[in-house]
């Protein structure tokens, strides 16, 4: 059986009849700017099918709820319910084939977003019993499926975006026809309105805009400008259910209207100037204080304080071992040989900073060390002094708690090889060569050496130059320290450094 469903009169006056059967198979996209009269048509679309088939209204504005008088549409209203309920309302709304209008009016984008893409999920995921004809119909459709991203989150975006591609691309299967509105065809997504096989185009200015219902119309790009010469509730119709050339026709009549119609003009109120300043600047009401809820009982929390109350606390008694200066001096150095047992390591000045401390601290057991381990944040200054050469009595030197202050506002990694340099300077060594310094930085890269010398440099750490014969001297500002020429392409340590590695 064949329904066709009257929507208007062409402009010869012949009646305008959609074939609602080929609706359900193909779908329907509408478009025009705001005025044009998209609502009238969605409405008289609406009201015509009702008697035919199961539908479902996307309304974000809450234009659509006055359908339930007249043809007892369920009115859900998407601010009283969680995503998870509108889902399942969805589900019900589909077995029990019953119209519902979603109404998201309240709501901000990003909420009318996830509870249409719940509801929608709830009409699509139904099983297959239950795949009854339906229009789903979804007003300002570039909200839900917009073209690009907007202040939505992604996580939103895609839940929607999702729901309308499940709707227009493979929802005809399961009985629904995707009837989508939108105001702008450039808002909206091209994979959500590729699947419309029938439209009807109203009133539009934007040169994009008319020229995308030109090419979806099958009309030349010079026709495109009969579309800003369309009146409200006119609209160029194209499909399989409509017509099979583009056709001018106008909007029939409607039973039913919308909460929320257009303003129109009116004479101003004639009042006086200063009955309505005091009206505007009146003191603004108290604000109704509601009283405060007493907070329920933490009924764990009386539980362990009535069981601490019963059980007499036992605290272990603390025995304080008085460790003498000779042991406190033997530790340290026990300490320290370790450390320079691990950065004895062929690889040790490669490896990971967390990787050595494991090394060490494995190493500090089985010497009987447990209690004495430093922490990591210990063990990167140790590690940092071990590398420039510098031992245990250096830590309690004036000058070189003032070189540390200075290494401090370096990187970790980088501390060390500031730290060497100065050693170099306040012995008068030959600076160090590129390769000595990556390998204090725990690098094979000579360019990444003269990178760090460039940033200590750019920090106003140190001042480097090079004599007559091309070899380097550094210089640490306002300290006064210089080292001696060295060669930069040389791979030796300083002096005593040196002789340091060489005896670990």
């Amino acid at each position: 059986m064949t329904v066709a469903i009257e929507m208007g009169q062409t402009t010869a006056g012949a009646a305008a009849a959609m074939d609602l059967e080929e609706l359900l198979a193909t779908r329907l996209l509408v478009q025009g700017n705001s005025g044009s009269g998209k609502s009238h048509l969605l409405r008289r679309l609406l009201e015509q099918s009702a008697p035919w088939v199961q539908q479902a209204i996307i309304d974000p504005e809450g234009d659509f709820v006055t359908l339930a008088e007249r043809f007892g549409h369920l009115v859900i209203e998407a601010e009283d319910h969680t995503e998870r309920g509108l889902q399942v309302a969805g589900e019900r709304a589909r077995l029990h084939r019953v119209s519902t209008v979603l109404n998201l009016e309240g709501l901000d984008a990003e909420n009318q977003m996830r509870r249409a893409a719940a509801f929608l999920g709830g009409l699509f995921d139904v099983d297959r019993d239950h795949w009854y004809p339906m229009l789903v119909v979804v007003d300002e459709a570039q909200l839900f499926a917009p073209a690009v991203a907007g202040e939505v989150s992604d996580e939103a975006r895609k839940l929607s975006l999702g729901a309308m591609t499940n709707l227009m691309c493979r929802g005809r299967k399961r009985g629904l026809a995707g009837i989508i509105a939108t105001q702008r065809l450039a808002k909206l997504a091209k994979n959500v309105a590729a699947e419309a096989s029938n439209f009807l185009m109203g009133r539009t200015f934007l040169d994009i805009d008319m020229a995308r219902a030109a090419d979806l119309l099958g009309m030349e790009r010079r026709q495109a400008e009969a579309f800003r010469d369309l009146e409200r509730g006119q609209f160029m119709a194209l499909g399989p259910a409509l017509s099979r050339r583009p056709l001018r026709l106008n909007i029939g009549p409607t039973d039913t209207h919308a909460r929320n119609s257009t303003p129109r003009l009116m004479p101003m109120p004639d009042s006086a100037r200063e009955d309505m300043r005091a009206v505007i600047l009146a003191a603004p009401p108290p604000d109704a204080s509601r009283p405060q809820r007493r907070p329920a009982p933490d009924l764990l929390e009386q539980l362990r304080a009535a069981k601490a109350a019963a059980t007499p606390e036992i605290r272990p008694e603390v025995v304080e071992v008085q460790v003498s200066a000779e042991e406190l001096a033997e530790r340290r150095e026990r300490v320290d040989r370790t450390l320079r047992a691990v950065l004895a390591e062929p690889d040790a000045g490669f490896r990971a900073v967390g990787v050595l401390y494991q090394e060490f601290v494995v190493r500090c057991r089985i010497e009987g060390l447990g209690a004495a381990v430093p922490d990591l944040n210990e063990f990167r200054r140790m590690l940092t002094r071990a590398r420039a050469g510098l031992g245990a009595e250096h830590a309690e030197d004036d000058d070189w708690q003032d070189v540390s202050l200075r290494a401090s506002i370096l990187p970790d990694d980088m501390q060390g090889v500031f730290m060497m340099i100065a050693r170099a300077a306040k012995e008068g060594w030959p600076c160090p060569g590129d390769a000595a310094i990556a390998r204090a930085y725990g690098s094979h890269s000579l360019r990444r050496a003269q990178r760090l010398l460039s940033y200590m440099e750019e920090q106003g750490l140190i001042v480097c130059q090079l004599d007559g014969g091309g070899r380097r001297i550094v210089t640490l500002v306002e300290l006064a320290w210089a080292t001696a020429p060295g060669d930069p392409n040389g791979d030796d340590l300083p002096a005593e450094p040196a002789q340091s590695a060489a005896s670990a």
